[in-house]
């Protein structure tokens, strides 16, 4: 309680009223007026009848009624509630003086300074005295334990009635005189706590008169608050009486203390279901975020994961191109929104952690661990439909050469063997001479050596045929048919060729014979023979068809050379594409590679407050944002490799896949990084952690950080606990922590060690999946864990129970009438009935919705 120095002296028949810590001094010419005394008297003494009333009693003259102190004593017992020593009952002047010191000796029991007041001024009638001494009981027993936000007495007054007038047209309170003069503050201050007594927004600040009194009627009549002013005094003087506005203002106060307390109550309850709607408010962004995310995964891994190839290489290249625009397009969002999304999820733990709310446990599938799986299988997915497409686009690649392949040799066979059953078929041997058919005879052995010779080349044919086959092309059903006609026909022109030789042969023999019937006559003819027959075989020559084959070959002998020279070119070009993707890859993969080591290491070695550790994070994410550029170009180079079906490069190690991997890790890496800060500057705000300790924190972490991986082990996290001090379980350290000196010296002299049982306890908090490491944020949490000073359940259901004025349920009306709509209606929906003792229609239990805000039930 503070404590209350009055010191009152006498000046030229006046007094100096020095009172109170945080008062003005008062204008001594003022306090010489007669209007001063008039209004303090009628003031202070309906003052005390409000009081002496609850005894039964009253007083009418101030400074006779007090004289022999019996109502004095009677006065401070009943605003005080305590009992006063037994009063004497003699009418004697000493049995009054008596009486009266032992009052004022009950006030300066009370902290008050009582200065040149004597109890002989009091008997005696001393107007003066006796005002002061009255305003000496008000001060300390109405007045001094008035707060308001840290202020007291006469300045926690003054703000009260500010911030309950501050919405007012026309009202400016700044003191306790000139400020009340027109009435409308004293209008407002009942019309801000009771609405239904007055229309505000009907008065007229030109009628001070009818102001006032309209708010001293309705202030007795309503809030039993008596006429301690008069309207007509505090018009027309001046400056009203500070002590006597002070006063009746302070009567305003305790009238509103009920409503005070409530609007505090109320104020709490708005405050903490504000932050429950904040925190559901990201559970259901979570949620959304999370679903969207798991959809477009379930929607995007059965199109990677299907394998069904296109026949042609034109629509596997479509399928090429859609894998790029999902890598390009589609994926770097996704990729954003499953960081962000696991951000939001650490920050909203750190937020219930902070406000002593239970954790967020989402949806059935909706973990983060959940999501974290979705997405590798995605990946899994992903990188075995490249693989499958690169796969695929090289099959059709060797489909098409060899369809191409069985083409031309197809189409190469079918032209030398165009005609050739017509002239198998022929019987010009039947008309033919012995030479003749000895003529044909030679020619058709050539034609078996020529058709000898394309047993290969049908051979090769039906060998593509039967790869093509194996190798699932598309069109096999018309190249098997093509191959088919071709091996029929090559059957076919085989046994037409032994035909034709057998004929060949009977009719040579047939001939001899003949040819003996006339070898006489040949003989006698024989210079006509031989000249017939030398002009038969050179007209009959037998090479003419080789002859041909000969010229078609010295012409694709030049065009060969020009597709060995085209297939040169494109070689070139393939090399400079390598080349030109190797130089850009060799510098960005050691650029990601550096720049994820000093992330590392600066969220390991970070000196400074959090806030330059901070800064200097978003330099990095800038830096690491503007260098995207060098990202797209490479995907440009690494589509156009693609594109000319370049499957190797001996000039990096570093493919396209490597390098999206480590930018998207970079990027998360960063991201998750700053979210790390900004949680631990949530966490250091709202738990009051100084930067020294967190520097502590931080140094003691990194000690044990042995692998400066940013997590320490099981053992090594029970030795940095150690080394900072904490020993036990809440029961033997409030706070969670000692200063490490201290700690060290009481190691040493108790050797006590962190058991077993306590460091499993722990264990469970920081590392709740049982990876067996912590990191520095779970750290940090445990650390502050049981340092903060954030509200419970019971004060909740403490200050719903104020609203419901002590009643075990409450009311929609009443939640209706004392919260904003959003919060009333916040608890009307959540509310379960209530089912107790003296239950009444529509009554809701606040106790089960405030320990659920908690966690410690269930709705």
């Amino acid at each position: 309680m503070t404590q209350v120095e009055t010191t009152v002296h006498y000046y030229n028949n006046g007094y100096e009223d020095e009172y109170m810590l945080q008062e003005d001094e008062w204008d001594r010419d003022l306090l010489l007026d007669p209007a001063w005394e008039k209004q303090q008297r009628k003031t202070f003494t309906a003052w005390c009848n409000s009081h002496l009333r609850k005894a039964g009693t009253q007083i009418e003259n101030i400074e006779e009624d007090f004289r022999n102190g019996l109502k004095l004593m009677l006065l401070l017992e009943v605003i005080s509630g305590e009992r006063l020593p037994k009063p004497d009952r003699g009418k004697m002047r000493f049995h009054k003086i008596a009486n009266v010191n032992k009052a004022l000796d009950y006030i300066t029991s009370k902290g008050v300074k009582l200065v040149s007041i004597g109890a002989e001024e009091i008997v005696d009638g001393n107007v003066k005295m006796t005002l002061g001494m009255i305003w000496t009981i008000i001060l300390r027993f109405a007045i001094q334990d008035i707060s308001v936000e840290e202020t007291s007495a006469k300045e926690g007054l003054l703000l009260w009635c500010q911030r309950k007038t501050a919405p007012y047209r026309n009202v400016n309170v700044q003191n306790f005189h000139v400020s009340w003069k027109d009435g409308l503050a004293f209008c407002a201050l009942i019309h801000r706590h009771r609405p239904d007594l007055i229309d505000y927004s009907k008065l007229n600040k030109d009628d001070a008169v009818g102001n006032l009194n309209l708010a001293l009627e309705i202030a007795e009549k309503h809030l039993d608050i008596p006429k301690m002013l008069d309207a007509e005094d505090i018009v027309s003087g001046t400056r009203p009486d500070e002590k006597a506005i002070m006063t009746y203002v302070s009567c305003y106060y305790h009238a509103f203390a009920g409503a005070q307390k409530a609007e505090t109550a109320a104020n709490r309850i708005c405050k903490i279901l504000g932050v429950n709607q904040e925190n559901e408010k990201l559970m259901e962004e979570y949620e959304r975020l999370a679903s969207e995310l798991l959809e477009w995964i379930r929607r995007t891994t059965p199109w990677l994961e299907n394998r069904t190839a296109e026949n042609t290489m034109a629509a596997m290249q479509r399928k090429l191109e859609d894998f790029r625009d999902y890598r390009r397009k589609h994926k770097p969002p996704k990729v954003q929104e499953k960081c962000q999304l696991e951000i939001n999820f650490n920050t909203l733990q750190t937020k219930l952690r902070i406000s002593n709310r239970p954790a967020f446990m989402p949806s059935e599938g909706k973990m983060v661990s959940d999501i974290a799986s979705a997405w590798q299988g995605l990946e899994q997915a992903e990188k075995g439909y490249e693989e499958w497409l690169l796969t695929e686009i090289r099959r059709l690649e060797r489909l098409d050469h060899l369809a191409e392949k069985f083409r031309q040799k197809a189409t190469t066979h079918e032209d030398w063997a165009q005609g050739k059953e017509q002239i198998l078929t022929r019987k010009d041997y039947e008309s033919a001479s012995l030479t003749q058919v000895r003529a044909l005879l030679r020619k058709h052995e050539a034609f078996e050596s020529d058709l000898a010779a394309h047993q290969d080349r049908v051979e090769q044919i039906a060998a593509i045929a039967q790869e093509l086959n194996e190798l699932d092309y598309h069109a096999a059903a018309g190249i098997n048919e093509r191959c088919q006609k071709i091996c029929d026909q090559w059957d076919q022109l085989g046994t037409l060729t032994q035909k034709r030789r057998e004929a060949l042969e009977r009719t040579e023999k047939l001939l001899e014979t003949i040819d003996q019937l006339f070898l006489e006559f040949a003989k006698r003819a024989a210079p006509f023979n031989n000249w017939m027959e030398g002009a038969m075989e050179d007209l009959q020559d037998m090479f003419i068809v080789h002859t041909v084959d000969e010229i078609q070959v010295k012409k694709l002998v030049p065009q060969r050379d020009g597709l060995l020279q085209e297939e040169l070119a494109r070689q070139h070009a393939n090399e400079r594409l390598r080349r030109q993707f190797a130089a850009q890859a060799n510098l960005i993969g050691p650029w990601i590679q550096t720049r994820m080591e000093e992330i590392g290491h600066s969220s390991v070695e970070m000196s400074g407050t959090l806030e330059d550790q901070m800064t200097q994070l978003k330099q990095f994410e800038h830096i690491i944002i503007n260098y995207k550029p060098n990202i797209d170009k490479l995907e440009g180079d690494h589509q156009l490799i693609q594109e000319s079906l370049i499957f190797d490069n001996k000039h990096t190690n570093y493919t396209m896949e490597h390098i999206r991997v480590g930018w998207e890790l970079l990027l998360t890496t960063i991201a998750r990084t700053i979210n790390e800060i900004e949680t631990q500057i949530l966490t250091r705000d709202a738990k009051g952690i100084s930067q020294q300790q967190m520097n502590e924190f931080r140094s003691s972490f990194n000690h044990f950080d042995r692998d400066v991986k940013g997590k320490l082990r099981r053992d090594d996290f029970k030795a940095c606990l150690i080394s900072l001090g904490h020993v036990g379980s809440d029961k033997q350290k409030k706070k969670g922590g000692m200063e490490a000196d201290d700690f060290r010296a009481c190691l040493i002299s108790m050797g006590y060690a962190l058991g077993e049982a306590e460091f499993a306890r722990i264990m469970t908090l920081v590392d709740p999946n049982g990876v067996g490491v912590v990191s520095f944020q779970s750290f940090i949490d445990f650390m502050t864990r049981e340092t903060a000073d954030t509200d419970t359940a019971e004060q909740v259901i403490a200050s719903f129970r104020i609203l419901a004025a002590d009643k075990p349920y409450i009311l929609v009306e009443e939640l209706r009438r004392e919260l904003p709509p959003e919060q009333a209606e916040y608890c009307i929906m959540r509310m379960p009935p209530y089912t107790g003792p003296g239950k009444v229609p529509g009554a809701l239990d606040y106790t089960s919705f405030s320990t659920a805000l908690y966690g410690e039930s269930d709705l």
